[in-house]
């Protein structure tokens, strides 16, 4: 007991114990878990049917690639009209640096995000809103995080939104504010996995696996995704002005760019 006790202290006041550092899980041992190869799979013309619109909600410009890159895809194919929110521009990811300043990340990251759907072919067919919160602390404004969804959501639509324990603090925050209001509202709602499989280990018990889906990607979807990722220069490349190493390191691209994306999915009624 005391070693767990010792274990917790460290614990981050918003993500507790799902910590981002390190290299994470390998991508191998993932693919090696015979627990996600069992679970069940999305069928996207049923689980998103015609005429419902999807709203895709990125905490920065690059989750809505990372993790939904193969299911935007898909909905385009199938014809669902798609809002992809962005709710901060991502203007802290590179602290005291004179390459990437907030100013300048204001501009690149929503420019890189746009690349990146281009690759996907479907920049045409996506709508973008930019709820413009402070990045860093979508936690601290989730009340007016509130009043804009308001403002925003249908009541037919499906939501898309990180896991509300991915274990980044503004992912989760956004995750827990999207679906608490789908669940007032009645509306369905999807939680991707996005940094989940850094920290997580096969059958965590801190992943309700017991809802989670599997949408299966093409090698063509899954090419197309992989490429986007790589319209996030700010993101993969190193920072000559601090010396700081790539956001996404080559182990986390990996981690992220299998034949598969997961999402966890409670009928709300």
């Amino acid at each position: 007991m005391i070693h767990q006790h010792q274990a917790a202290e460290p614990n981050h006041p918003i993500v507790g114990d799902r910590v981002i550092e390190g290299e994470g899980t390998s991508q191998q041992l993932w693919q090696n878990w015979q627990g996600l190869h069992d679970l069940p799979r999305v069928r996207v013309a049923d689980s998103f049917p015609l005429p419902q619109r999807v709203c895709i909600f990125a905490p920065h410009p690059d989750d809505e690639i990372l993790g939904c890159g193969g299911l935007l895809q898909q909905l385009v194919a199938n014809g669902n009209a798609i809002l992809l929110v962005y709710v901060t521009n991502g203007t802290q990811s590179h602290p005291n640096s004179q390459v990437y300043p907030p100013q300048k990340l204001n501009i690149i990251r929503p420019q890189e995000s746009f690349a990146a759907l281009e690759v996907l072919n479907i920049a045409q067919q996506v709508a973008t809103v930019a709820l413009d919160l402070t990045d860093g602390e979508v936690f601290s404004q989730q009340a007016q995080f509130k009043e804009k969804l308001t403002a925003i959501i249908r009541p037919d639509d499906i939501l898309v939104t990180p896991f509300i324990h991915d274990g980044h603090p503004d992912h989760e925050a956004t995750g827990q504010v999207v679906a608490a209001f789908a669940k007032q509202q009645q509306l369905a709602c999807y939680q991707v996995l996005i940094w989940a499989w850094h920290w997580a280990k096969p059958a965590d018990s801190r992943i309700p696996w017991h809802c989670a889906l599997s949408v299966d990607l093409t090698a063509e979807q899954l090419q197309r995704k992989t490429q986007a990722i790589h319209c996030f220069k700010s993101q993969i490349s190193i920072d000559d002005s601090t010396g700081n190493l790539p956001i996404l390191s080559a182990q986390t691209i990996a981690r992220i760019s299998q034949p598969w994306e997961f999402y966890l999915y409670e009928s709300p009624v």
